[in-house]
């Protein structure tokens, strides 16, 4: 699989999320289109959406509700790229969006796997691949961003580093949809900073990439040490999106009181 390969399957991947054409995503033109429900999206999704951003670099995709369509159209108009994504700008949709109790609320940079530099590294610690009849005993708080306890069905595979007995750090992938699964990882604290979670990433994007799957890795832009373990792990920045979601939804998420 080469990285026109990839890249072309991430773009039919978004497309089908944005209810749009692959070919949008490097246009150079800004598109706006109506968000439908589709049973091939990302399974974490919320379609459809109110408003959802994307961008591979050259343009931006806007997946919205038709209420907004003509607004978020010539918010895109008036900024730069880049500046669409970030304050103080995107404070405009902020404001817009508050006539419908929305607001903005995930921001994330996704990375995919660069055939050129990906490999497995080392780290000292045993490497075991992992199937779902063995995750039982992980659905712990300590392995959230590795498993998902609510959605148990989708981790379909997973790499775990072992001292002894002891899983000390775990990479596991959820089949988000069905050409590309999502990696996730996490180290316990006392044995970071010593090479486990790239070396968990690595082995487990190549052990997709050898079922014909494509690996895709999310970070919030501000978490430096994820960013910093996709590029170690021979991931590179593909695409960004934002979206917005009920007022009600955010304030549940951050622990205020409806």
């Amino acid at each position: 699989m080469t990285r026109e390969d990839i890249m072309r399957a991430a773009w039919k991947q978004s497309a089908i999320d944005a209810n749009c054409r692959p070919e949008d995503f490097c246009s150079g033109h800004h598109r706006v289109v109506v968000s439908e429900a589709n049973g091939k999206a990302r399974k974490y999704l919320e379609l459809p959406a109110y408003c959802m951003l994307v961008s591979y670099g050259s343009n931006i995709v806007a997946s919205v509700d038709s209420s907004i369509a003509g607004e978020v159209e010539e918010y895109l108009e008036r900024f730069r790229i880049g500046h669409c994504f970030g304050t103080p700008n995107i404070y405009l949709l902020n404001d817009l969006f508050a006539r419908d109790n929305r607001q903005i609320c995930f921001m994330a940079e996704y990375f995919l796997p660069d055939r050129e530099r990906l490999r497995a590294l080392p780290c000292g610690y045993e490497i075991k691949i992992l199937y779902p009849q063995d995750l039982h005993p992980f659905y712990q708080p300590q392995w959230d961003n590795a498993l998902s306890r609510s959605r148990k069905e989708l981790d379909v595979l997973a790499a775990g580093a072992f001292y002894g007995t002891k899983l000390v750090g775990l990479a596991g992938c959820s089949a988000d949809c069905d050409s590309m699964w999502q990696i996730g990882v996490d180290v316990l604290p006392q044995y970071r900073r010593q090479g486990i979670a790239s070396a968990l990433t690595s082995r487990l994007a190549l052990e997709c990439l050898d079922r014909g799957k494509i690996p895709f890795y999310c970070a919030a832009w501000a978490n430096l040490q994820s960013v910093r373990n996709a590029i170690r792990s021979g991931f590179g920045p593909a695409w960004v999106e934002v979206d917005a979601r009920p007022a009600a939804f955010i304030k549940e998420i951050n622990g205020e009181a409806l």
